[in-house]
C-alpha cells in the first residue's frame, strides 16, 4: 500500500506557541468560495455589509470547479408530468416542467454564466439542469465578487476560530504563515462545517445506523466523444440507456471479464455546453469519511484507479468513445456528506418528502431525496410531491452553543435523508445567500445573528429576488 496509513497507536505531541499575522477586519467573513460561499458573500454585500471571502484553493467555485460536479441540478418543482423525450440527449429525461423554487443570487450567477457562453439556461431540453463549463465558471465567479466589492483571499486553509468578547476571529494557514481575520460574524461555507465544529458546535455524521456517509466520487471530463455514434447505440438498445445513465449489459460483461471493479451497477455521465465532451460521474468510493485525512488519501488513490478503468471501458466497449480521452479530473475527490451541524432546528427527511412549510423559511428546495448507497451499489431516489417545494427554516443556519457563526450549504442542520436533497449546489447557494443576509443584518445591529428578526431577513431576501413561500 503506497499511501500513508493512520498510526496503530495514536500519539499526540505538543506544538510550540506561535504568532499570526493580523490580516484585517470585516463585518462578515465568509469561509469557503463554493456555491454556498458565493451566495453568502453576494447576499451580505447586497445587504450593505463589508465582506471578506477566504478560499482554500487558488480559484472559486468549490464542488462546481474543484470537484467538477456538473451540471447544476434542477431547482424547479415538477408541475407537469415528466417527459422522457430523446433518451440519448445526455441530460435528465425524468424532470418534468415546473417553476423555479430558488431565486436570488443563483439567477445572477446563471445569467452571467450564460452571457459568458459558459452555461445553458434550464429548460425542458436540459431536464431543468444547467450544464456549465467549469473553467469559465471560475472567471465568472471572480467577476461577480469583484463587482460586489467583496475582498477575496485565496490559498488560505481555515484551521481554527477564536471567540472574542464582541467578535470572532478566523485562523488560516497560508504560504505566508498563519493569518487571522476578525469579523462581527463568520459564515461557515466549508461544506464540512469546519468553523462551526471548531467553535464547539455539536454535529452528526452519516446515517443513524452505522455512521457511514454517502460515497465519494471523482468526476472527470472526456473529450472527443462522438454523440452521433452513441445515439445510434442508445436508440438500438433502448433498455440500456435512460438519459444520463445505463449501459448495464456492457458493465456486466466488462465486470465478468475482470476489466471493471466498481461498487456500482451502471455508468452515469452528462452532456456539457461543449460539443464532443461529457462529464462522467461513475467512480464510487464507499466507507470513507471526508473529515479524515487518511480516508481522503485512500479515496484519491481508489478513485483515480477507478477513473482509469472507466475511461478504458468506455473506449473499448461503448460506441462513441473510441477516440475519447480524459481531459480533466477533479482537483480533489468529490465529497457528498460529512458533518451536519446541529442547529436550532434539524430539517428531516419527512419535512422534505411532505413539502413542509415553516414560518421562518429563508430558502426552498424541490430536488429529490437522492442517497447514493454508503455501503455499495444502488441509489435511493424519492421525489418531493408534484408541484410542491419544501422550506428550509432560518433556525437550520444557527449552530447550537455558538453565537457569531452561521452555517450554509451542505453542512446546515438536517438529518441524513434531508441532507441528500438540500446538499445540491442551487439550494446551497440559497442557504448561503440567507446566511449572508442574516450575518449582514446582525453586524449592522451589533448583535447576534439569532437575535435578528426573521421578518427582516425575509424582507431583505425578497428585495434580493430570493424565492420564498
Amino acid at each position: 500500500m503506497s499511501h500513508l496509513m493512520p498510526p496503530r497507536v495514536p500519539r499526540s505531541v505538543e506544538l510550540p506557541p506561535r504568532r499570526a499575522q493580523h490580516a484585517g477586519s470585516t463585518q462578515v467573513l465568509v469561509v469557503g468560495g463554493g456555491p454556498a460561499g458565493i451566495g453568502a458573500a453576494l447576499g451580505a454585500a447586497n445587504a450593505g455589509a463589508e465582506v471578506i471571502l477566504v478560499e482554500r484553493y487558488g480559484f472559486l467555485g468549490g464542488n462546481a470547479t474543484a470537484a467538477l460536479v456538473m451540471p447544476l441540478m434542477s431547482f424547479h418543482n415538477e408541475v407537469k408530468q415528466a417527459v422522457t423525450g430523446d433518451s440519448a440527449r445526455l441530460l435528465p429525461p425524468d424532470h418534468g416542467e415546473g417553476e423555479p423554487v430558488v431565486g436570488g443570487v443563483l439567477w445572477v450567477l446563471m445569467e452571467q454564466l450564460v452571457r459568458a457562453g459558459a452555461a445553458i439556461r434550464p429548460s425542458l431540453e436540459t431536464g431543468y439542469t444547467v450544464p456549465f463549463d467549469p473553467e469559465l465558471f471560475k472567471l465568472v465567479a471572480y467577476d461577480l465578487l469583484e463587482t460586489h466589492e467583496v475582498r477575496t483571499l485565496l490559498h488560505a486553509f481555515a484551521s481554527g476560530v477564536i471567540t472574542l468578547p464582541d467578535k470572532v476571529r478566523g485562523v488560516f494557514e497560508t504560504k505566508s504563515g498563519p493569518l487571522v481575520i476578525d469579523a462581527d460574524v463568520i459564515v461557515d461555507c466549508t461544506g464540512d462545517g469546519d468553523i462551526a465544529a471548531a467553535a464547539g458546535a455539536p454535529y452528526e455524521i452519516g446515517r443513524p445506523e452505522d455512521g457511514w456517509t454517502q460515497p465519494m466520487t471523482l468526476m472527470f471530463r472526456m473529450a472527443r466523444f462522438d454523440h452521433d455514434a452513441f445515439t445510434a447505440y442508445a436508440r438500438a438498445h433502448p433498455d440500456q440507456w435512460k438519459g444520463v445513465h445505463g449501459l448495464w449489459d456492457l458493465v456486466r460483461a466488462a465486470t465478468d471479464a475482470g476489466e471493471l471493479d466498481l461498487p456500482r451497477e451502471d455508468i452515469l455521465f452528462f452532456a456539457t455546453p461543449n460539443a464532443g465532451e461529457v462529464a462522467v460521474n461513475s467512480t464510487r468510493v464507499t466507507e470513507v469519511l471526508g473529515t479524515s485525512v487518511w480516508d481522503l488519501t485512500r479515496a484519491e488513490f481508489t478513485a483515480h484507479r477507478q477513473m482509469a478503468q472507466i475511461a478504458r471501458f468506455l473506449r473499448d466497449r461503448v460506441p462513441g468513445f473510441t477516440d475519447s480521452y480524459v481531459v480533466q479530473s477533479g482537483v480533489q475527490v468529490g465529497v457528498r456528506e460529512t458533518r451536519r451541524i446541529l442547529g436550532a432546528y434539524q430539517l428531516t427527511g419527512d419535512d422534505v418528502l411532505t413539502a413542509r412549510k415553516f414560518g421562518d423559511a429563508i430558502a426552498r428546495g424541490a430536488y429529490p431525496v437522492d442517497i447514493h448507497n454508503p455501503s455499495g451499489r444502488g441509489t435511493t431516489l424519492k421525489r418531493v410531491p408534484r408541484g410542491e417545494a419544501y422550506d428550509i427554516p432560518l433556525r437550520c443556519l444557527f449552530p447550537r452553543d455558538v453565537d457569531r457563526v452561521l452555517v450554509a450549504g451542505r453542512c446546515i442542520s438536517g438529518d441524513h435523508v434531508a441532507h441528500s436533497s438540500y446538499r445540491v449546489m442551487p439550494i446551497s447557494m440559497a442557504t448561503g445567500q440567507a446566511a449572508g443576509v442574516c450575518a449582514a443584518l446582525a453586524a449592522r445591529q451589533g448583535g447576534r445573528p439569532r437575535d435578528v428578526p426573521v421578518s427582516a431577513v425575509r424582507q431583505e431576501l425578497r428585495h434580493q429576488g430570493a424565492s420564498l413561500a
